[in-house]
């Protein structure tokens, strides 16, 4: 539709109506740049009425005049719908066939001449119209998709699709930022617009949370608005979402229920995420010069003298020959797996950087083709991983980059050594990457913006599946305090990538010191990483989480942004401004310690905190129990006393070294009796005293030996 036919369709008669449709006629003419999608003129499409109905297992379909909508509930849990006839499959998100169908949902008439599908804990409602809602079983609207339009090209090409919804007022929208889907804006701000590459969005409210997944790859934007809510002074403004996709038709998913429920629905459905290899979660240093393999020598050794843990070294394109892929240029790299073999008695890992856009000059883009041969043959190099270099804001490269992640995987799988499995990187991925690898965020955005948005787009990832992410630190030597430096890598410290690229002693001794400081308490939480690298592939639970994770009713930690969960045990406050030695920091519900001070706090609160360029806030549920690395190098347990009349408990999971489900998960409970903390380990034969030492906190705000 163009202005033109505005003007035949809605020109009114008289004065004042003639007002309005010149304002009407100058609005049509702006939209027309956004309705076109080439010369040619195109026409808008929506559903009609209904026409017929074909109840299936799980569903069915309802026809409309001008399209027709599948409905499908999967046994579990997740909804799927189509529109023209589009099915669940083919698609590369899918982590193998698409699940069966629920035999107990089917299509019943509802009011209205619309119909419905009734499951076990959610209900699809679809309007004569065509208008679909996700209700919770007692009848609560989570979202409602209004009925989709489309604009076919008068020439045969592709039609544009656009998808409007609305949530409820309270609702707040989550997802992967930066380009991999829309970031959801600060309340109160309005409108928040984004190129979409993988289009997940995570909506929480106060009647249940639920992720939709539109499985559509071709480009498009989408534009969020949260909702307000009138308080007594005015009517509740819903969330609004608008999806423009440039091809169709359009198809997806829902998933309802608590967090943990959708984000395990989700994991079943799009495949449970790899499991990285111990290393992995260590520190990672980026060598992108062009220096050989002294060079990489002298920053293995640099870090052993100074005492700074270094377990990985990424290597850039300037280890190319001519910057092909899979290449290695043998001038600076005449022994590579003598090298690999001898860093790798030092604890230290080689990984190789694979360029993915192909730009002139630089690379050669792989070919998916023999993509799998050729990652084989990195590992026979020495190469215990790769990480994918490219553009991730072109939405294009969105599946092919999954393609090559999975080519990656495979490859590299049976050929590193037994006691490790690979560590695959991508900038960018469709749906389903976490099956294959992680996330590596880059630079990011430069200065301090950039540490709010890293926090978010991990955050985001997570959330939608992805576990394993976090940006690179990079600092500059012409910042003479280089305190952005300092509390970059203090955060990415508790995330689950850590990667650095130049060294913490060129800014000087004081940044030194700050640096070691941070790598060794990220040396010694190790175990931790592991645990919940574990628990993530067998829950889908993220690693780093939000405030609201436990608790998405409760209002007051739903808009922290400033902070987040490392597991359930620890909250991580990372600075975020410039010269802030204090901050602000939102507990949640429950007793916290921090864990310089062992002071304890009641939540839920606001506390003032000091925050030194040292160190940042973080503190350490009472009850938790955290596995860390000990003095001798073996896993020890670090609880924190619960209160009084509480109890607590936590979950071990030790690495196996392969490349299984992972060995059995160590279950230990806390429990107070006046001073006094026990601690036991849960067996089908009981509760044991505890095989590894116990280190109990926050009895004296010092720590004691057990």
């Amino acid at each position: 539709m163009n202005g033109r036919d505005l003007v035949r369709s809605w020109w009114p008669v008289g004065g004042a109506g003639a007002a309005r449709g010149l304002r009407t006629v100058r609005a049509a003419w702006r939209r027309r740049g956004a309705d076109a999608t080439g010369p040619g003129p195109v026409r808008a499409r929506v559903p009609g009425t209904v026409r017929e109905v074909e109840p299936g297992p799980g569903g069915g379909v309802i026809r409309f005049a001008r399209s027709e909508l599948r409905i499908l509930v999967a046994v579990n849990g997740a909804v799927f719908w189509g529109w023209d006839g589009a099915g669940p499959e083919p698609s590369y998100a899918l982590a193998g066939a698409c699940p069966e169908p629920d035999p107990r949902a089917g299509l019943e008439p509802d009011t209205d001449g619309g119909w419905r599908v009734v499951a076990e804990r959610v209900t699809v409602a679809v309007s004569r119209h065509g208008a679909l809602e996700v209700l919770t079983p007692g009848g609560v609207m989570l979202r409602r998709d209004l009925p989709p339009r489309w604009w076919e090209a008068a020439d045969g090409g592709p039609a544009r699709w656009m998808l409007r919804s609305e949530v409820p007022a309270d609702a707040r929208f989550f997802g992967p930022d930066g380009g991999t889907a829309a970031p959801r804006p600060r309340q109160g701000k309005g409108v928040s617009a984004a190129p979409v590459t993988v289009p997940v969005q995570l909506v929480v409210a106060d009647a249940a949370t639920h992720l939709l997944f539109v499985d559509n790859s071709w480009d498009g934007t989408v534009t969020v608005r949260e909702g307000v809510e009138g308080a007594g002074s005015g009517h509740d403004r819903v969330g609004t979402s608008e999806l423009r996709m440039e091809g169709g038709p359009v198809r997806g998913w829902v998933m309802v229920g608590t967090p943990a429920r959708v984000l395990l629905t989700w994991a079943s459905l799009t495949g449970a995420p790899a499991q990285p290899p111990a290393w992995a979660f260590g520190h990672h240093h980026v060598r992108d010069g062009a220096g050989g393999e002294d060079e990489v020598r002298r920053v293995v050794a640099g870090h052993r003298e100074r005492w700074l843990p270094l377990d990985a070294v990424h290597l850039g394109d300037g280890h190319l020959d001519g910057g092909r892929a899979f290449t290695v240029d043998e001038d600076r790299f005449p022994k590579l797996p003598v090298l690999a073999d001898e860093l790798r008695r030092e604890g230290v890992r080689l990984v190789s950087a694979v360029r993915t856009d192909g730009r002139p000059g630089e690379a050669t883009r792989p070919d998916l083709t023999d993509a799998r041969v050729r990652y084989a043959g990195q590992a026979a190099k020495g190469f215990a991983g790769v990480w994918h270099r490219g553009d991730a804001s072109v939405p294009g490269e969105r599946v092919d980059a999954l393609c090559l992640a999975q080519a990656a995987y495979e490859g590299l799988r049976d050929e590193v050594p037994a006691d490790g499995r690979p560590l695959v990187l991508s900038p960018s991925g469709w749906a389903g990457l976490q099956r294959y690898g992680g996330v590596s965020l880059g630079d990011g955005v430069e200065g301090w913006p950039g540490l709010r948005a890293s926090l978010a787009r991990v955050t985001g990832l997570g959330l939608c599946g992805v576990p394993f992410s976090g940006p690179d630190v990079v600092g500059d030597t012409r910042d003479a305090s280089s305190e952005l430096y300092v509390r970059g890598l203090q955060m990415a410290a508790y995330l689950p990538l850590l990667r650095t690229g130049g060294g913490p002693w060129e800014y000087g001794a004081v940044v030194l010191g700050h640096a070691r400081v941070a790598l060794c308490e990220r040396r010694r939480l190790l175990p931790y990483f592991v645990t919940l690298a574990y628990l993530a592939r067998r829950t889908g639970a993220p690693m780093v989480r939000p405030l609201w994770w436990p608790a998405p009713e409760e209002r007051e930690v739903r808009d922290c942004e400033d902070a987040f969960l490392l597991g359930d045990a620890l909250l991580v406050a990372p600075v975020l401004e410039r010269g802030a030695v204090r901050r602000e920091v939102r507990l949640p519900r429950g007793r916290w310690y921090d864990t310089a001070t062992g002071r304890a706090y009641e939540g839920p609160a606001k506390v003032l905190v000091e925050a030194p360029l040292e160190r940042i806030p973080v503190f350490a549920r009472a009850g938790a129990v955290v596995p860390v690395r000990g003095e001798d190098g073996g896993t020890e347990l670090e609880v924190w006393a619960p209160a009084p009349g509480r109890s607590g408990g936590g979950l071990v999971v030790p690495d196996d070294g392969g490349g299984g489900e992972g060995p059995e998960v160590e279950r230990y409970s806390v429990a107070r009796s006046g001073p006094r903390v026990v601690v036991r380990r849960e067996t089908e034969d009981g509760a044991q005293e505890p095989s590894r030492p116990v280190r109990v906190r926050g009895l004296d705000g010092t720590g004691g030996q057990m």
